[in-house]
């Protein structure tokens, strides 16, 4: 016991150690930076987390919040502040920033055939905080969560997990270089765009074919077509 309540003590000195190191840092909060929301998630402090208000400190450091991003926590941010520092300006893009942590596919060509695209094996601590918090979407009801469960469904988890730390590392390299807030509804209007592309190209397979889609009034009376509220018109000569 006394063993134990000796290293808890080593362990709240480190806490004091890394706060009074924080505050070093200078404000990369602007005067028009809105202000830190409380969390969404109220806890009691987990046994790997800091005893202080590390949030506030990222929250100054940064700029943004970057705890607003589902899945992202402060200790997540910590670990990218502490791997690769406030200023993101070494990497000319989010892609480049991705590539870095091996979070993308590493497509080998020869001939013009893809022959692999598995991705690079880096050993980075920040590619695994955001696995992490990549599988801890599973059962987020935001606009990542969905996401990630498509994926799952599409590719596996481990493909997915991948993907979505993807995502999460473009999602963070955006908000701190523009220093913007995060906003769900961005990825809700994508998504409205991507469903009408595929509508333009359902229309255009079918009248290839000689079909005809037309829209239905109630959407979810057809089945298969539920998310995109068609039905396909066969022609009559197919049907006779």
């Amino acid at each position: 016991m006394a063993a134990y309540r000796h290293y808890r003590q080593l362990l709240a000195g480190c806490d004091v150690e890394i706060e009074r190191m924080l505050k070093e840092f200078t404000d990369g909060a602007g005067p028009d930076t809105p202000a830190l929301e409380p969390p969404k998630d109220r806890h009691k402090p987990r046994r790997n987390e800091m005893r202080f208000d590390l949030r506030g400190h990222l929250h100054r450091i940064f700029g943004v919040d970057l705890t607003a991003v589902p899945g992202v926590r402060a200790q997540t941010a910590y670990v990218l502040l502490s791997e690769v520092g406030r200023d993101l300006s070494a990497f000319p893009s989010a892609a480049a920033f991705a590539s870095w942590m091996g979070l993308c596919p590493d497509n080998r060509v020869s001939g013009g055939k893809v022959l692999s695209s598995h991705t690079r094996r880096v050993k980075s601590r920040l590619a695994r905080a955001l696995r992490l918090a990549a599988l801890s979407l599973f059962r987020s009801q935001s606009w990542l969560g969905h996401y990630f469960r498509k994926m799952r469904a599409k590719l596996g988890a481990p493909k997915a997990i991948t993907a979505a730390a993807h995502k999460l590392a473009r999602i963070l390299f955006h908000l701190i270089h523009t220093r913007q807030p995060y906003d769900e509804s961005v990825f809700a209007a994508q998504e409205i765009q991507n469903n009408q592309r595929i509508q333009q190209r359902l229309h255009l397979q079918a009248k290839k074919y000689g079909y005809q889609i037309v829209e239905i009034t109630a959407p979810g009376e057809c089945g298969p077509w539920d998310d995109f509220g068609v039905e396909v018109a066969v022609p009559e000569t197919l049907t006779a």
